[in-house]
């Protein structure tokens, strides 16, 4: 299958895929795979769970908002629900992502088929997941967890979002295919809609995707990446903010 423009695919519409290495999707549109050819499960961990100091921040909460940036597999949501549900004690947690070309269930379910430890999870969201997801995706997958997918491009979605974000995942594709997704303008609104003493976290390092946090009034640290990676960054909104 040949590289596809990504400005040639309609919003909201799915994009072409390859599997490669069995079940790993790999985005002809964008160049890039879906997520670290290591262990996605056990990267969404490191970079995005604890990045954002979770489970930790939400213990005690009776409610927690959770963003992201790039859908994509569902991965990061499956292995974030299954942390919940062995944390979580009477309280709400509600994951809203952004993603702009939203995949099919039986797509959905192949990628996260690689990984036993989230199998309820796949399951259940492979069940609930609409056959031609448009709009806003919302589904209750259980009593305490909202899943929320605005389809669409990220910018339209977060900019309409309401505030109150706890913490974010970023995970677009690669920022040198993707550039749309790690923005000055999308980074200012993500700080804008993030609550006081909320966070992100991200694989990626590069340094305008740290410029573009900075400016947009983050403060940013670098950390150690995963599986090898020298670097990955995550920050903080200020609480007087």
């Amino acid at each position: 299958m040949t590289d596809v423009n990504p400005d040639q695919i309609g919003a909201g519409a799915p994009q072409p895929l390859e599997w490669r290495d069995g079940d790993m999707p790999y985005s002809t549109a964008f160049g890039d795979h879906f997520y670290c050819q290591t262990d996605g499960r056990l990267e969404c961990g490191h970079v995005f769970l604890t990045g954002n100091g979770l489970p930790e921040r939400w213990s005690g909460r009776q409610t927690f908002v959770i963003g992201e940036l790039g859908f994509g597999t569902g991965l990061n949501f499956a292995e974030t629900w299954r942390q919940w549900k062995q944390h979580r004690a009477g309280q709400h947690l509600h994951f809203i992502s952004f993603e702009l070309h939203p995949m099919h269930g039986e797509e959905i379910g192949r990628a996260l088929s690689h990984w036993p430890e989230i199998d309820a999870e796949r399951e259940a969201l492979t069940a609930a997941w609409p056959q031609a997801p448009n709009g806003t995706v919302s589904l209750d997958l259980d009593n305490q967890t909202r899943l929320s997918v605005v389809c669409g491009p990220a910018l339209d979605g977060v900019m309409t979002a309401k505030p109150g974000f706890d913490a974010w995942y970023l995970d677009g594709f690669a920022p040198s295919r993707n550039g749309d997704m790690w923005s000055e303008e999308l980074m200012r609104r993500v700080h804008q809609k993030t609550t006081p003493g909320g966070t992100f976290a991200t694989y990626a390092a590069a340094g305008f995707v740290r410029r573009n946090l900075v400016t947009a009034g983050f403060a940013v640290e670098r950390r150690h990446g995963f599986a090898g990676k020298r670097e990955m960054l995550c920050g903080v909104k200020a609480a007087c903010a």
